[in-house]
């Protein structure tokens, strides 16, 4: 598997400076890859005692069978992974509160371009880096994928997220969390946690979970936030060019719909 080289944090340390209530469910973190998924992380960690989170592994669908213990109901732990929808991964969390953090296609490409363009992401796409292709080719392998290195845009977001769609997995956009976040003493801000809260079985928000969102939602404890890529040579644009998002609507007609994206 590839290999990720992030600096640590020191988050462990920041939650013992709260009051912290026991997980009483078994709940997992999915994302789709590159959809913000340390933010939603970081800022759950400092909710749940810190024994109560299953810091093993990142787990995905090749060592699922190795870490189905984080998924133990008797046992009650917060973990968090790419976990695609599969019958193994379905069984896996039968018990388990699942919310599932998803994002707008058209900067999908643009944050998995950065993260395999930098030094953070060490696997098999280095012949990419140091300006071997031009950027925008970049993009339309993030669109279209690689033939047999890199999966296509449409099957990742098929198997990581619209196959979850029906079942009890709880929908959270990652420009909503980011939009809260930066806005998170706002009554807006307050009801999106609370329903959030809900949702992953985290129970009522303490009176300072505003200092504990900021604190989780830091950048700098984030190794693969864009400022803390390692490496990054390459100008990656801020939004998707035109044609590239042509090419996103040509390649996974229907997708930004079915996820509530305009």
């Amino acid at each position: 598997m590839p290999k990720i080289s992030a600096k640590p944090d020191n988050l462990n340390e920041l939650n013992a400076n709260f009051a912290q209530e026991s997980l009483k469910l078994p709940l997992f973190l999915n994302s789709v890859p590159k959809s913000g998924t340390h933010l939603m992380r970081n800022i759950i960690r400092m909710f749940v005692p810190v024994d109560q989170q299953y810091q093993d592994a990142f787990i995905q669908i090749p060592i699922l069978r190795q870490h189905i213990h984080a998924f133990d109901p008797t046992k009650p732990k917060v973990s968090w992974g790419h976990l695609l929808f599969s019958d193994e991964s379905a069984i896996a969390l039968r018990a388990v509160k699942h919310i599932l953090l998803v994002r707008d296609p058209y900067d999908w490409v643009l944050a998995r371009a950065r993260f395999f363009l930098s030094d953070t992401f060490q696997g098999s796409l280095e012949h990419l880096k140091g300006g071997n292709v031009s950027i925008n080719e970049v993009l339309n392998m993030m669109i279209l994928g690689i033939h047999g290195k890199s999966p296509t845009l449409q099957e990742i977001y098929t198997h990581n997220a619209v196959a979850w769609m029906g079942t009890k997995a709880i929908f959270v956009k990652y420009e909503d969390l980011l939009a809260n976040v930066k806005d998170v003493e706002s009554d807006r801000s307050r009801k999106f946690f609370e329903s959030l809260f809900n949702n992953a079985g985290l129970g009522p928000l303490p009176k300072d979970w505003v200092e504990r969102v900021r604190i989780g939602a830091d950048r700098k404890q984030s190794g693969t936030a864009r400022e803390n890529l390692a490496g990054l040579r390459e100008p990656v644009p801020e939004t998707l060019p035109d044609k590239q998002r042509q090419m996103v609507d040509y390649a996974a007609p229907g997708l930004r719909p079915i996820l509530g994206y305009r």
